[in-house]
């Protein structure tokens, strides 16, 4: 069970669980190893697992109507990954997961999951945060694409969430913050250079 010590730590940040219990929730979490690139979850496919990442990272993404991969979620270590609205309503996912880093994960099924929301009351506490939280990331990334223009959006993304830009292709962090890679290109290259006086 050593590579359960993170998210038993994870789980335990955000929740006042007993050790009998927290025994229990780890205990319906398998450990899996998915080499990059691989996809987890296609789009059209009911979501049955949960995932939480011990190594590597993972994507969340669609395809617009324009043909274009959209990633709306990224989880690095110590994070969850789920397709929620496939995972909750039990219809056909409209993303889907793939892995960015060959990655060691956690997994968890949706039978599962659900069972221990009924034996461990703690565990639906931890869920509602789950999903308050993925909410509110949710609502963040939204308004940032109304309020921000694409040089301000990949600021902020350096500033909140570095990882994404120093681990990740060009590719999946343009379109994390929703540009093209040229304009990304152009970005980085006037924030890399020291500033100029015109």
């Amino acid at each position: 069970m050593t590579n359960h010590k993170e998210l038993a730590k994870f789980i335990k940040k955000n929740i006042n669980i007993d050790n009998e219990d927290l025994k229990i929730v780890l205990s319906y979490f398998k450990t899996i190893k998915k080499n990059k690139n691989q996809i987890l979850l296609s789009s059209g496919k009911i979501s049955q697992v949960s995932y939480f990442v011990i190594k590597g990272s993972l994507r969340l993404f669609y395809i617009d109507e324009e043909g274009k991969d959209i990633t709306r979620y990224i989880a690095f270590e110590n994070q969850f990954a789920t397709e929620l609205v496939s995972f909750i309503t039990n219809q056909p996912a409209q993303e889907s997961i793939q892995v960015i880093e060959n990655s060691e994960l956690l997994y968890i099924t949706h039978k599962d999951f659900r069972y221990l929301m009924k034996i461990i009351p703690k565990w639906k506490d931890f869920y509602n945060i789950y999903l308050e939280k993925a909410y509110v990331n949710n609502s963040k990334r939204l308004i940032s694409f109304t309020t921000l223009n694409a040089s301000e959006r990949y600021k902020q993304l350096f500033e909140v969430n570095p990882n994404i830009v120093k681990r990740l292709p060009n590719k999946v962090v343009a379109s994390y913050i929703n540009i093209s890679q040229e304009t990304l290109s152009r970005i980085k290259s006037k924030f890399l250079s020291p500033n100029k006086t015109s």
